[in-house]
């Protein structure tokens, strides 16, 4: 009597979808880590970009209103001091004349306009007034811009309360929070800075 036996070489039908089936998931979890490796290192860059591009504000901003002084025409070196904007005169190129600078926010999107003095007698028209977007993803919810500090301050307390009078402040503080994409973003990014504004010293 003789014995066959066979050697069935190849897959069942079971034993390959099984195959197939972890493939699949390899396959998944490798692109899976590629594309939130790819998002964190954007997120990264963003927050990287958004910083830098704080502190260049907030460096132009501190030279601006550090030198602060009174208008082409007399007027007080502030203007206007409120949570989401302020106004104030400085000599922002080589000539002598002193130009009205206006920081405010607009709809999550702080904004700059320039107003050059002009005509004799001279004065300081709206209508002459340059607007440039200065940074947008502004994201403070409710806290303001700004805070204002009198000749009391010495490095701690609350800023002014509101309304503030212009002919009580000594320093400002600029408080921005940047957050470019909420969804993705871990936390906004918070960059502040104080100015004791030079020609308002008491001393």
């Amino acid at each position: 009597m003789k014995c066959i036996f066979k050697n069935n070489k190849g897959f069942t039908l079971v034993e390959l979808l099984v195959a197939m089936g972890i493939f699949t998931l390899m396959i998944t979890g490798v692109v899976w880590l590629l594309i939130t490796a790819f998002r964190s290192r954007n997120i990264i860059w963003e927050q990287l970009d958004t910083q830098s591009e704080g502190r260049k504000i907030i460096q132009d901003f501190s030279n601006e209103l550090r030198s602060a002084n009174y208008s082409s025409i007399g007027s007080y070196p502030i203007e206007t001091a409120e949570d989401n904007e302020i106004v104030f005169y400085t000599n922002m190129d080589s000539d002598s004349f002193r130009e009205r600078v206006r920081y405010f926010l607009d709809s999550g999107t702080l904004k700059k306009g320039v107003i050059k003095p002009v005509g004799n007698p001279m004065e300081y028209s709206d209508e002459n007034e340059e607007v440039i977007d200065i940074v947008h993803d502004i994201a403070n919810s409710g806290a303001g811009l700004f805070g204002y500090y009198d000749e009391s301050y010495n490095g701690d307390g609350e800023p002014l309360a509101e309304p503030v009078s212009v002919n009580n402040i000594r320093m400002v503080k600029f408080n921005l929070m940047l957050e470019e994409d909420p969804t993705v973003s871990p936390a906004p990014l918070i960059i502040e800075g104080k100015v004791m504004i030079r020609n308002l010293k008491d001393n």
